[in-house]
């Protein structure tokens, strides 16, 4: 279950899709930033997925909510520069007729982010979805508004699992094993979430279980698709990974274009069944 995913990710970072190749077998990444490193050289891909529906999102205050996308116009918002949010903001911006020059962002690290919320420092920032636990916990529950990106046209590939080219050619046989491990963890985690995180409290005792139980759920819930239902946990649908090589290569000013074909490989996956 999840402990054997959590065993099992042990030593996978995401070193592969930061130009070190070789200091990690593999990892986790969101597929815009993966796909953009095709673009500067590096020879990873996408061999499944974690999140079907987009977790891209921004936080703001209930006191000075951001609800729709038009009223991010004249707003600050925060982010990293090379996160996820803001490099795909331009497509956003498009796909509901925002003026993005009418948008301005800060560079801000990502362990401020909560706090750039819940201190008014800015009107909003780029996060995950998942993360509204942790805001709430600053901010006061209640008092965090979401703007879903999903909820507004966005559909992209998002978190997923990545691999070096080197553990695709010299060990397929544990990459198959570890993806389909991680897959089972997953659906016996979202066929009994108290279970796993009782499992994870035990392996991981600093864990605050009350904060992490909704981060869980909310983070099950986008994997809760028809897709996924169709396909398995993590399958790769190669007509929206398409889409998302497109939206990146448009919006993300890389050096060259990016061929879809390059950018993820389904030969190591193994369909593990949503729980019914």
């Amino acid at each position: 279950g999840l402990a054997g995913r959590l065993q099992s990710s042990r030593g996978w970072g995401c070193s592969v899709a930061k130009g070190n190749p070789g200091r990690a077998d593999g990892g986790l990444g969101d597929a815009a930033v993966v796909i953009a490193s095709r673009a500067r050289g590096t020879t990873v891909q996408v061999v499944g997925m974690v999140f079907d529906k987009t977790p891209l999102n921004i936080f703001s205050l209930a006191s000075k909510p951001l609800k729709t996308p038009k009223e991010l116009e004249g707003k600050t918002l925060g982010a990293p520069p090379g996160d996820s949010q803001r490099q795909m903001f331009p497509a956003f911006a498009k796909i509901n007729k925002i003026d993005a020059s009418k948008v301005a962002w800060v560079n801000i690290e990502p362990a401020a982010k909560i706090a750039a919320v819940a201190e008014k420092r800015m009107d909003g920032v780029g996060d995950y979805s998942t993360g509204l636990p942790l805001y709430e916990k600053a901010a006061g529950k209640g008092n965090v508004v979401m703007m879903n990106w999903a909820d507004f046209g966005f559909d992209m590939y998002s978190m997923s699992i990545m691999a070096s080219a080197k553990t695709m050619k010299d060990r397929p046989a544990v990459l198959k094993a570890f993806l389909e491990a991680s897959y089972m963890g997953w659906r016996d985690v979202i066929a009994d979430p108290k279970a796993a995180m009782e499992i994870f409290k035990k392996r991981v005792p600093e864990v605050d279980v009350e904060l992490m139980t909704p981060n869980m759920l909310l983070g099950i819930a986008l994997m809760k698709t028809e897709r996924y239902a169709k396909g398995g946990i993590g399958w790769i649908d190669e007509k929206k990974m398409c889409d998302s090589v497109e939206l990146v290569n448009t919006y993300m000013g890389l050096p060259k274009k990016v061929e879809c074909k390059d950018v993820f490989n389904a030969a190591f996956f193994t369909k593990v069944e949503m729980p019914k």
